[in-house]
């Protein structure tokens, strides 16, 4: 194919086209306005080309306006040797080449359902205002409980809702600001900020008004909350992907506290504290790093120990202690808690039969070990046991599971089967903190539950507060009605254990009796009441 051509000449400081070949007349080339806008462009360009010492130069060329506007690599070019003020001027069209890598572009960064700018153009949009300098903030949508809509209702319905929420979110907008899809169930809006950062609070509040209303779908009527993150950018240095992750991170925090979230960034350096403590507490449980300590629980009317509440403990590969309200909360949120959960109590059980090796048979304690909410949801907690007991060889009657009232009641008829199973092994059900949770007197009365432990916040400072006295002796007499026993947590003066086995509590464990212990003293505790 010929190259579209032209000769240009410099005479006397004007710049004329002395001739073109016919390629570039075909192409369109060869008007006298196209000449006009040629020279226009390029007047400075060949000026310099041929005032320097250069045998040829290439440069893009851009013709035209936008609606018709065409792109050409151009070429400069010397005809001959010796020759000067004159140039050829060579294009190649690339505006057919152009206009698919457009399109291709756009189908990239568009999102084929809702027509809006999927993440990567949300994220060009953002990069384009950084440039500007222009103050912004992203607000990220999340559509809560999404997920269980689109598997009750079916994936069409989830789209409908989808392309009907980017609607109603986008007429709730400023004409200056923009909208994306970019997640799943999540929308970014890029607003420019012209006063206070108070106006990204206003246009949250203005999406959840429009969210409030139900939506309307084909063969539905449902109502969708949506929770918002908010980030503000730092500064023209800033990233576009960054400042998404940051109004995601807002969002996830929105969603638990049930209110617009901003983002703040030593939340961010909190959140990387903790994933490298799930990363650490990971590690340590891989390669046993973890131990256990042992709280006596005794026998308020005597004062001998009866059992030993298990609790675990974690000093890492440094030396630093880690407090269990630091990493068992880490391990709740990242799952971690149930192999923790699991090694708790094969290590328990297992030092159990230690000490009755020790004692020449049974050493006369129980063990009693937490079980978390998750742990019960996600783990088969009965084959766990029975496979721990058999593998000490311990019987089920000398071990207690103590279960917080959240995990009772979050799904009690499972809970309800789970309890039985372990029943049927022989184990005592404990709830653990009653009274700070909510349990009705219907699950107590269905559930097989055998031990009631009343949470310390009760039992502290109990005997200058009358309240407190009402209520450890409601939970008794509860419990009598009930034909459970009771445990009291946090018991620290000797009148509190003696006042509490008056009101006819059952067991008490507390630093007056001692503090957890590790396994040799924990021995040394049981062989000196043998």
């Amino acid at each position: 194919m010929a190259i579209p051509a032209a000769e240009i000449r410099l005479s006397q400081g004007r710049l004329t086209v002395a001739a073109v070949n016919d390629a570039f007349r075909r192409a369109g080339l060869d008007e006298d306005r196209t000449q006009t806008m040629l020279m226009t462009e390029l007047a400075q360009r060949i000026e310099a080309f041929l005032a320097s010492d250069q045998g040829s130069v290439e440069f893009p060329l851009q013709l035209g306006d936008a609606i018709d506007c065409r792109y050409f690599q151009a070429t400069l070019t010397r005809p001959a040797e010796g020759e000067t003020g004159i140039c050829v001027l060579m294009l190649v069209d690339h505006t057919a080449q152009h206009h698919t890598e457009r399109s291709l572009r756009r189908e990239m960064t568009t999102d084929s359902l809702t027509g809006l700018p999927n993440r990567q153009g949300f994220g060009d949009l953002i990069e384009s205002v950084m440039a500007t300098g222009q103050r912004h903030a992203v607000l990220v949508i999340d559509l809560n409980r999404f997920g269980r809509l689109n598997a009750c209702m079916g994936s069409l319905v989830g789209d409908e809702l989808l392309i009907t929420v980017a609607r109603r979110v986008k007429g709730a907008l400023r004409s200056r600001d923009s909208i994306g899809r970019i997640g799943g169930n999540e929308f970014g809006i890029l607003m420019m900020i012209d006063g206070s950062e108070d106006e990204a609070h206003v246009l949250a509040e203005r999406i959840d008004r429009a969210m409030r209303a139900p939506f309307r779908l084909t063969d539905y009527e449902v109502n969708v909350e949506a929770s918002v993150g908010i980030a503000f950018n730092e500064g023209p240095d800033g990233d576009a992907e960054e400042l998404i992750r940051h109004a995601q991170f807002a969002v996830k925090h929105a969603k638990s506290a049930g209110r617009t979230e901003i983002y703040h960034p030593q939340a961010f350096t909190i959140a990387r504290a903790q994933f490298a403590m799930e990363t650490a507490l990971r590690r340590a449980i891989e390669q046993d790093g973890l131990h256990l300590a042992y709280q006596p629980i005794c026998d308020l009317s005597t004062g001998k120990t009866v059992a030993f509440e298990a609790l675990a403990r974690w000093c890492d590969v440094d030396g630093q202690n880690h407090s269990p309200s630091d990493f068992i909360p880490v391990a709740e949120e990242s799952g971690l808690i149930v192999p923790l959960g699991r090694w708790a109590v094969h290590e328990g059980l297992r030092q159990l039969a230690e000490w009755d090796r020790a004692a020449g048979g049974n050493c006369g304690v129980r063990l009693s070990v937490n079980v978390s909410a998750i742990q019960l949801q996600r783990d088969d907690i009965p084959a766990l046991i029975e496979s721990a007991l058999a593998g000490a060889g311990i019987s089920g009657d000398r071990l207690t599971l103590e279960l917080t009232e959240s995990a009772i009641v979050g799904d009690p008829d499972r809970v309800t089967a789970i309890m039985k199973a372990m029943k049927a092994l022989g184990t005592t059900i404990a709830m653990d903190d009653f009274g700070t949770g909510y349990s009705s007197l219907a699950y107590l009365q269905k559930l097989p539950i055998d031990v009631l432990k009343i949470d310390r916040s009760f039992i502290n400072g109990m005997l200058a507060d009358r309240d407190k006295i009402a209520i450890v002796r409601a939970i008794l007499g509860l419990a009598q009605a009930l034909g459970m026993q009771t445990t009291a947590e946090g018991i620290e003066a000797i009148e509190l254990g003696h006042t509490l086995a008056a009101l006819g509590c059952t067991y008490g464990q507390g630093y007056f009796y001692a503090r957890p212990l590790d396994p040799d003293a924990a021995w040394a505790m049981i062989a000196d009441q043998a």
